[in-house]
Order: C-alpha cells, then sequence, then structure tokens
C-alpha cells in the first residue's frame, strides 16, 4: 500500500489481541503508521486472556520491519468514555496529523454478562444486558467515529486511502442467538449505511466487514481440546488481509455502504489466509 511516498495512518481500536491484533498487523505489513489501542495494559489484562496494548504495537511494528515498513503504536483506551476517546485523538493529531484508514473493532459486550447463558431466551435475559452490550460496543463504535472523523477530512491525496471499517457478526440474516447482540451488531451494520451516505461528498468509504469463525485467543482457549476444529478456522490475519485490500483499492468508494464477508473479498480481491486457504464466506450451520 505504501510505495514509498508519504504512510497511510491507522487507528485500529480493540486491537490488543483477536481479530484487531491481525487486522493491525495487516496493515503494519502493508506500510501504514497504525495506532493500536485496548485496555489491557502490562500487569492488567481484561478478560484473563493474553495480550496488552504494548505488546500489540510491539507486534505490528515486528510485522511492518520484515515487509512493507509500517509501525505499531499504542495508545490505551476505553472507548466508552468519550474522554478517553477524545483524548486518544488528540495524541494521535500531534504525532500523525491525520487518520486515513479507521477500524472500528472494540468490543466489550460480552463482559459482565450475568443472569442468564449467552444464549438464554430474551425473557431470560436481564434488561441491563442490554445496556452492557450497547456500551460495550455500539457507543464505542459511535463515539470512536465521531471523534475521528475530523481528523480524516482534511485534503485528500491521491496516494492514500480514505476508509472507515466496522467489524461486524452477520450470516447471511441468520439469528445470532442473542437478541441483544444480534441488534446490536445489525446497528454497526445500519451505521455503514448512514455514515456512506452523508460521507460521500468527503470520498471516505465506509464498509461493514464480518469475518468467519475466527481462530482467536478465545475461541482457542473454548477449543482446546479440539485441535482439529481449531486448524480450520480462519486466522485473524485473513480479515487484515481484506482490510489491506480495501484500502489499496482505487476504486473502493463503489463499495462503501455495503457489507462484504472476508470471505467474499477474499475472491474478489485473490487473497488467502495465512496456510494458503481461501475459507468460504462463513455461514451459520
Amino acid at each position: 500500500m505504501s510505495d514509498g511516498q508519504e504512510r497511510p495512518v491507522a487507528l485500529v481500536s480493540g486491537a490488543t489481541r483477536g481479530l484487531g491484533l491481525g487486522i493491525a498487523k495487516a496493515l503494519g505489513e502493508a506500510g501504514c503508521v497504525v495506532h493500536v489501542t485496548g485496555r489491557s495494559r502490562a500487569g492488567a489484562t481484561t478478560e484473563n486472556l493474553p495480550g496488552t496494548v504494548e505488546a500489540a504495537a510491539a507486534a505490528v511494528s515486528a510485522a511492518g520491519a520484515a515487509a512493507g515498513g509500517g509501525s505499531g503504536h499504542s495508545k490505551p483506551c476505553d472507548h466508552r468514555d468519550e474522554a478517553q476517546v477524545q483524548a486518544l485523538m488528540a495524541a494521535i493529531a500531534r504525532e500523525s496529523g491525520r487518520i486515513d484508514i479507521l477500524v472500528n473493532n472494540a468490543w466489550g459486550g460480552y463482559e459482565h454478562h450475568p443472569g442468564a447463558a449467552f444464549a438464554a431466551p430474551f425473557l431470560r435475559q436481564p434488561s441491563d444486558n442490554w445496556t452492557r452490550m450497547f456500551d460495550g460496543g455500539l457507543k464505542a463504535t459511535f463515539l470512536t467515529t465521531r471523534h475521528a472523523l475530523p481528523l480524516m477530512t482534511g485534503p485528500k491525496t491521491a496516494d492514500r486511502p480514505r476508509l472507515i471499517v466496522n467489524t461486524v457478526a452477520w450470516a447471511y440474516d441468520e439469528y445470532l442467538g442473542n437478541l441483544y447482540y444480534d441488534v446490536a451488531k445489525a446497528a454497526a451494520i445500519r451505521m455503514v449505511y448512514g455514515l456512506a451516505r452523508e460521507l460521500s461528498g468527503a470520498e471516505i468509504a465506509c464498509v461493514a466487514l464480518a469475518p468467519g469463525f475466527v481462530r482467536t485467543e478465545r475461541v482457542a482457549r473454548a477449543l482446546a481440546d479440539d485441535p482439529d476444529t481449531l486448524a480450520k478456522l480462519e486466522s485473524p490475519d485473513y480479515a487484515g488481509r481484506a482490510v489491506v485490500a480495501l484500502a489499496a483499492d482505487p476504486d473502493v468508494m463503489e463499495r462503501s455502504g455495503r457489507l462484504f464477508t472476508v470471505g467474499d473479498l477474499a475472491r474478489d480481491y485473490a487473497f488467502t489466509d495465512t496456510d494458503g486457504r481461501q475459507p468460504p464466506p462463513f455461514r451459520l450451520e
């Protein structure tokens, strides 16, 4: 993506681990300056899962050094907190002056989900789960986008993309198993449709990106006794390659306002996962 001129600047929220880290590393490999955010810091990780924002930035820099020369920069941030989001944008403005690529991946909706199992019927779900799901996911996406946009709307040059990606859960309109979760994820898709309309004049492409079943740290822990199934899942890097392909596409505005699966984009742009496979678009069974 970088051809030796000024490097694109990316912000990837929720990039401490999993899908966000895979996307951030792919952007680093493509030559971007990547600001990675997360709440897990050295000595204080969330959900008892491995990974910190500092380690994520180092991994992005390592990926960049081995390939396209990109770099990772750690930015601890809880994207549910507007003051922290504003401070984040001020820091990026000082260091980089702009944002070219925004990936909204922060998602805390699974946390502190008490009282009922995730897949329990709606009437058995505590009403407070609505607030947890929407604050942990959708609110974070809204606040981040709102405060990032002033850094994305300056003069555009031909060598830099302008792209917003919301990572979402979608399975060909199948129910996702939890009403709060399903509605929150659907709202993130609708947000892309609206943003595409409002930002078309600024030439900022907005898309929703739906990965399949991804081999994240959480999933790896759950499937520790089933290595064969685990090996068949998408790596986080697969979605990262999708974001890089979108950002490098000079005609990406033609895709604005639409939802894409990683599998569909792999076929469109002819990229593969890290093991050479091209996992198809995800469907619930």
